[in-house]
């Protein structure tokens, strides 16, 4: 799980019904959690409105837009809106709902197809003894003032909670993505730790088989069932991956790319890169950033 959140926007509030919120679907991952009182959510219908008491954290991933109400029949205003009202409700009112509500945005691949495995709605339960209950109690702290560095503990903060969210997703189920049930899996999971880790070694199949202590033949076969996907082939994935993620942020160079991704020259890399994606690796970043400088556009146009 390498994602990493970049500009999340928190905010704490404090409320006394009626209040309600609605989010749009363009927020990658939006996480609600309630510090005190209760809060009710939904997508499209408010029959399916799921209700969250202290101590829940929700996470809704984008797509759709989604309510946060003190009850499914609030009416519920934008984002906009709402956060431009005076909450002035005292936090010592016991009728009044504390909570927090978050909108991040992930660049790159890797966020992307984390987020994609999650479900639309996930709801997660936790005791004081939980160590995502920690995280939700520093999250509050950090929103009560305003400190230098805030923003990256808020970002990492969000770390810990995916983690977490992945974990209870993904445990004992029988649905869970490909590569989850192979980092699980203690035969596959040293090689796979190995490709994440150090993309740039010249891993060889045999190599890859001793680590997980498998014959070269056996690897391959547990690998192909589990993944889908040759060893060799999902090595190379992985690093085009990586290198989409590097060429969109344009924090290395070519040659530092080949020599993250594995790749002897940034010449052995380019070529590699075209061969994966039909176009040279100067066109695709250019491609990218024009789609990027466009999505900006449209953005500010709307508000």
């Amino acid at each position: 799980m390498r994602a990493r959140a970049s500009g999340g926007v928190f905010a704490r509030t404090v409320a006394r019904p009626p209040w309600g919120i609605c989010l749009p679907g363009t927020i990658q991952l939006t996480i609600h959690a309630v510090i005190r009182g209760q809060a009710w959510l939904w997508l499209d219908e408010p029959d399916e409105a799921i209700k969250l008491g202290a101590d829940d954290v929700a996470l809704v991933r984008g797509g759709t837009d989604h309510n946060f109400a003190h009850s499914p029949d609030a009416t519920c205003l934008t984002a906009h809106d709402f956060f431009r009202a005076e909450h002035l409700d005292d936090a010592r009112d016991p009728d009044a709902t504390i909570f927090l509500c978050g909108a991040y945005q992930f660049a790159g691949d890797i966020g992307g197809q984390l987020l994609e495995a999650l479900p639309p709605t996930l709801t997660l339960s936790h005791t004081h003894e939980d160590p995502l209950s920690d995280v939700i109690n520093l999250l509050s702290r950090e929103l009560e003032t305003t400190e230098p560095g805030q923003q990256t503990i808020l970002d990492r903060l969000l770390d810990v909670v995916l983690i977490h969210a992945m974990r209870a997703a993904y445990r004992d189920n029988p649905q869970s993505p490909r590569w989850y049930q192979a980092s699980s899996n203690p035969r596959l999971n040293p090689a796979l730790w190995a490709i994440h880790s150090h993309p740039g070694n010249a891993w060889t199949v045999p190599e890859l088989a001793a680590l997980s202590g498998l014959s070269r033949a056996g690897f391959a076969r547990a690998f192909q069932q589990t993944l889908g996907q040759a060893p060799m082939q999902y090595l190379t994935d992985w690093r085009m991956t990586l290198a989409r993620d590097h060429l969109r942020t344009g924090d290395l160079t070519l040659t530092q790319i080949a020599q993250r991704t594995g790749y002897t020259s940034p010449y052995a890399f380019a070529a590699a890169f075209r061969r994966h994606h039909g176009e040279p690796p100067g066109r695709w970043r250019q491609s990218a950033r024009d789609s990027t400088d466009a999505s900006a556009t449209l953005t500010a146009a709307a508000h």
